[in-house]
């Protein structure tokens, strides 16, 4: 009797460990996927101001059509490519990657209009977008920290064993960063 009942309370210890674990599981995807809902939220908000900063720019720069098109065509990428799917993050990232090319010719047009440099409403667009893509930098760290929780508990011994019997996924990382930024820069003296 005596030996049922410690087999009885190993077996009830052991359930409420692997419950415990899948819990733990189920709220680093949660928290995953809500991650990724805000930094789509950020998104968004970018996507939106975009027609507004190119119809100004418009304005003042009528020949750099050619400009404006890819502009509009990498927002409309972008946009295409936002999925609520956290798992496919890396095709979304490229396609902002993308967009914020874009966006940085379209910036490079500006510079050569001093009057619409002056102009306020640009001003503000360039602000607001400023803004917001800070905003969509703390949202990728964010969402980027939690998949990183969200697989180190995949991959670990012993929740490794309950993530497969449960079908947890890794998260994929949201990378967005153009790779010519991690060139060295040459330098000359």
């Amino acid at each position: 009797m005596m030996y049922f009942l410690i087999l009885v309370v190993i077996v009830v210890l052991l359930i409420a460990w692997g419950v415990s674990i899948y819990n733990r599981l189920v709220k680093n995807r949660n928290m995953m996927e809500e991650a990724y809902s805000g930094m789509d939220v950020q998104l968004k908000k970018r996507h939106d101001l975009i027609p507004n900063l190119v119809n100004t720019v418009k304005g003042y720069a009528t020949h750099e059509q050619e400009t404006f098109e890819k502009v509009m065509e990498a927002r409309s990428k972008a946009m295409s490519g936002i999925n609520r799917d956290p798992g496919k993050a890396g095709k979304s990232a490229e396609t902002q990657s993308e967009l914020s090319s874009a966006l940085g010719r379209l910036f490079a047009v500006a510079e050569n209009y001093p009057e619409l440099k002056a102009d306020a409403n640009f001003r503000e667009l360039q602000h607001q977008l400023t803004a917001i893509e800070g905003d969509i930098e703390k949202s990728r760290r964010y969402y980027n920290a939690t998949v990183r929780d969200n697989n180190i508990a995949i991959e670990s011994f012993p929740s490794n064993i309950i993530a497969g019997m449960g079908g947890f996924q890794h998260g994929v990382f949201f990378e967005m960063e153009d790779p010519t930024n991690r060139e060295l820069p040459e330098v000359n003296f």
